[in-house]
């Protein structure tokens, strides 16, 4: 098999699984749980659904470690096209990891909350219950920071996307323009406490997701077209 394609079918099956693991941990796992309404209700749902709080941080781990790899990958698959712009690349990528890291202490706080160890034992369902709210927030707000290089990442990436030659520039326009939408649903909401509720913010990061999802298949799937680099 030709190297490059081979380097840009590794880089799309990275890509799906952080795609698939960052749509369990931020999206569906998230939904199952309720944490507004009865303390005493929440806490005991939080308690019986342990088990799949743990699979959100785990499948959060998962999701950034084979982010890291992504990131070698597409710099060795897009090196060629421009070396400053790939660099630039892999350094927005790879900050988001620790802090991503370190955001996830967050919820293993809200795990010890949950373990009725002794000194947790002290507090009442209400101190108890605003404590876990507390940390899942603090959580929230760490993703809200990160936010803005899960954006500044996509431009470089998008650049060399579209410079590239053998990849569709169509996708490198879409990740361009994902970089700029990230950057907007930052600024809206951290500017605007009633952004959340406008139409915008709804659709603000589609064309980030069609630019990831779309060079995630393209890459694993049709690979890239045996021709020199432009």
């Amino acid at each position: 098999m030709n190297p490059r394609k081979n380097t840009a079918g590794i880089a799309g099956l990275l890509y799906l699984i952080v795609i698939l693991c960052g749509t369990l941990y931020l999206q569906y796992i998230p939904s199952m749980f309720k944490i507004k309404g009865d303390p005493s209700i929440v806490i005991h749902d939080l308690l019986t659904s342990q088990l799949l709080f743990k699979i959100g941080i785990l499948s959060e781990l998962i999701c950034w470690i084979f982010f890291l790899l992504l990131a070698v990958t597409l710099y060795k698959l897009l090196k060629p096209v421009h070396e400053t712009c790939a660099k630039l690349m892999v350094v927005f990528a790879i900050v988001q990891v620790p802090v991503a890291f370190i955001n996830l202490l967050s919820k293993f706080a809200v795990l010890s909350l949950l373990s009725g160890s002794v000194y947790v034992k002290t507090l009442t369902i209400d101190q108890l219950y605003n404590q876990i709210l507390f940390y899942l927030h603090l959580y929230h707000q760490g993703n809200f920071i990160n936010q803005i290089f899960w954006g500044l990442w996509l431009f470089p990436f998008g650049y060399l996307v579209f410079k590239s030659g053998f990849l569709p520039k169509i996708l490198g326009v879409f990740l361009m323009i994902g970089c700029i939408s990230y950057l907007i649903d930052f600024s809206g909401t951290f500017l605007s406490p009633e952004y959340d509720k406008t139409l915008i913010s709804n659709y603000i990061t589609l064309p980030a997701s069609i630019g990831e999802i779309g060079i995630s298949l393209w890459l694993m799937i049709a690979g890239i077209k045996d021709r020199q680099i432009l």
